[in-house]
């Protein structure tokens, strides 16, 4: 099968197509067919001490087969999701995946819109809920609202009745980093940053979640959650897709569409 993997620490350049035997199965694990990946802007400086590593670790596919201890998963399912950040991602033809980090793929979203939403959208959700306890009616800041978690995190708000504000919050919400806009925060406010760590706040790295999946797609399908596509690129030109992620004036997620 063909996979695009990084074989050392340049960046994009070091990017390359290999063709490598078809992963097998462990304990717990489904293979899936992957029909997009989506890229995150500084991935490729994750995995540099074991290469060659396969970049991408968001996903969008068909299972193809699951190993026998795997319940409640089943060839020809459509599924999405993120794979966990210290093994292969999903940028080849078929990938080997924790079975419990997949998900149903929201039904009303192709497998491209489908890619571009697992780590925004878990950023968006674990920030907000999860380390920020986000409630109805509280007034919230995010910082980076047009970025790839800013725009799902805008509308995660939204959804669950808190209001947008530029001072005087209850919440800010930090998803690009740099100066930190902590003069709008009332007193006893929060902070929480899921790009970088703040001097007084919560940080947090995104992790996998079924459920959250679960109620991700619940809302795309709803018309009430939408992911923003910068840019799609076939698999073979995955060096030009990574030097898109890193540009400027990008919007939205930059998606490998591989079948």
């Amino acid at each position: 099968m063909r996979a695009i993997r990084l074989h050392g620490p340049g960046g994009p350049k070091d990017l390359l197509l290999d063709e490598i035997d078809v992963p097998e199965l462990g304990a717990g694990e489904a293979l899936v067919r992957i029909h997009a990946a989506a890229i995150t802007r500084d991935e490729l400086d994750w995995p540099t001490d074991r290469l060659p590593a396969i970049p991408a670790y968001e996903l969008s596919g068909v299972v193809e087969a699951v190993a026998p201890d795997v319940e409640g998963l089943f060839s020809g399912d459509e599924v999405y999701g993120m794979t966990p950040f210290d093994r292969d991602g999903a940028a080849a033809e078929l990938v080997v995946v924790p079975a419990g980090v997949l998900a149903p793929k929201p039904r009303t979203l192709d497998h491209v819109q489908s890619a571009a939403l697992p780590l925004p959208g878990l950023s968006a959700w674990q920030g907000l809920f999860d380390h920020a306890g986000l409630q109805a009616g509280e007034r919230v800041l995010i910082t980076g609202a047009a970025g790839g978690v800013g725009h799902l995190a805008v509308q995660l708000a939204r959804v669950h009745g808190a209001e947008l504000a530029e001072d005087d919050v209850d919440l800010v919400f930090d998803t690009a980093g740099g100066e930190m806009p902590v003069r709008a925060l009332r007193p006893g406010g929060r902070l929480v940053s899921v790009a970088e760590e703040p001097a007084a706040g919560t940080y947090y790295v995104v992790e996998p979640n079924r459920m959250q999946l679960d109620e991700l797609a619940r809302l795309a399908d709803a018309g009430e959650l939408c992911p923003e596509i910068d840019s799609v690129f076939p698999l073979e030109q995955a060096q030009a897709a990574f030097e898109r992620s890193m540009a400027r004036g990008k919007r939205g997620k930059v998606v490998l569409q591989i079948r």
